[in-house]
């Protein structure tokens, strides 16, 4: 039976986030638990979560009391599930197409998605990350708890990264082209900003920072010459070196020079925290004090048709395979980490 056949389930994965205040701990110390996040024995890993959730749990509170209480991460996630889902539908008329969302740290878990797929019993499986770059951090996790959590029918094969995916970059340019747009146009620095990685994990081999680069490359190509641009990093916690530039340390350059900035932030295909309270509300505050003269943020993708039409394409592609392979070029050999080799070290 070809595997454009037959009963096909497309899981989704994506980080999770809290549903109202009383989830804000659990959630950040199931985040702050993941081994891929701190490298630590279990015995010391499991109490430092705690203490990190204990700690942050205010201030998270706080920021998520911003967008109603909880994450709306999920409702995001689901619509694009469900766009994903109606295309491949349309595309592949002999298949029955589901899609399930899996979040890492928060419902619905990644076993409460395996439970799911083992009751609709697929003939295929697509496990496609909503994270476009490869992290050890992000895409293997989530591809770790899949492993452990499912045993189920189906062939399965995995996309490790999509990061130079043609609709995922046209929906950025498109995102960007309309807010400049509708903006009238103003004298702007473009900022690419991504979700910031300690250096030690980017210089072990992990391919994060050399797939956001290239994203970013692949967009500034697709709206075409002209554009002051450059690439930055939010979200930094903790006292480790993490990627640079920050995202305040390049609005800050961009004001001094007299230049008002566009944020796209990059590598993010939903509207969470990180878009919505850090972007719009922080790094807004942050440049109005550095006196940059516009401060513009372009939505993340979403359900933009040019990002769904670009995941279906994804999907498709992989069922013509039943391994773990990027959906495009992959990675230079230096970056051994890659979702590929590791898949390939795993026993």
């Amino acid at each position: 039976m070809s595997p454009a056949c037959g009963k096909i389930a497309v899981v989704l994965f994506n980080l999770g986030g809290p549903d109202g205040p009383a989830d804000v701990r659990p959630f950040l110390q199931n985040l702050f638990g993941d081994p891929a996040i701190i490298a630590a024995p279990a015995f010391i890993r499991r109490p430092l979560a705690a203490l990190v959730a204990r700690l942050r749990e205010t201030s998270a509170k706080a920021n998520y009391a911003v967008m109603g209480g909880g994450s709306p991460l999920l409702a995001h996630t689901t619509d694009q599930a469900v766009a994903l889902e109606n295309i491949l539908s349309d595309q592949l008329p002999q298949a029955w197409v589901k899609a399930f969302v899996a979040m890492r740290y928060w419902h619905p878990y990644t076993r409460e998605a395996a439970a799911a797929v083992v009751r609709f019993c697929p003939d295929q499986i697509v496990l496609l990350s909503l994270y476009p770059q490869f992290s050890t951090t992000t895409t293997a996790s989530s591809l770790a708890a899949w492993r452990e959590a499912y045993r189920g029918p189906g062939q399965s094969r995995a996309v490790c990264c999509w990061y130079d995916n043609d609709g995922l970059i046209e929906a950025h340019a498109a995102r960007i082209r309309d807010t400049w747009d509708a903006a009238g146009r103003p004298k702007v620095r473009l900022l690419f900003s991504a979700h910031g990685l300690p250096r030690g994990i980017a210089s072990s081999g992990d391919p994060y920072q050399w797939q956001v680069e290239a994203t970013c490359a692949g967009v500034a190509a697709r709206l075409g010459g002209g554009w002051d641009w450059q690439v930055c990093y939010q979200s930094r916690v903790g006292p480790m070196k993490w990627l640079e530039p920050s995202t305040p340390d390049a609005i800050r350059a961009a004001a001094a020079d007299g230049l008002g900035v566009l944020i796209d932030p990059i590598a993010f295909v939903c509207e969470h925290i990180e878009t919505l309270v850090e972007l719009d509300r922080d790094y807004a505050a942050f440049a109005k004090a550095a006196n940059a003269p516009v401060y513009l943020r372009a939505p993340a993708v979403g359900t933009h048709p040019a990002f769904i039409d670009g995941l279906a394409d994804v999907v498709r592609r992989a069922l013509e395979r039943s391994d773990v392979a990027p959906a495009g070029e992959g990675c230079p050999a230096a970056l051994g980490r890659c979702g590929r080799r590791l898949a390939r070290a795993t026993p």
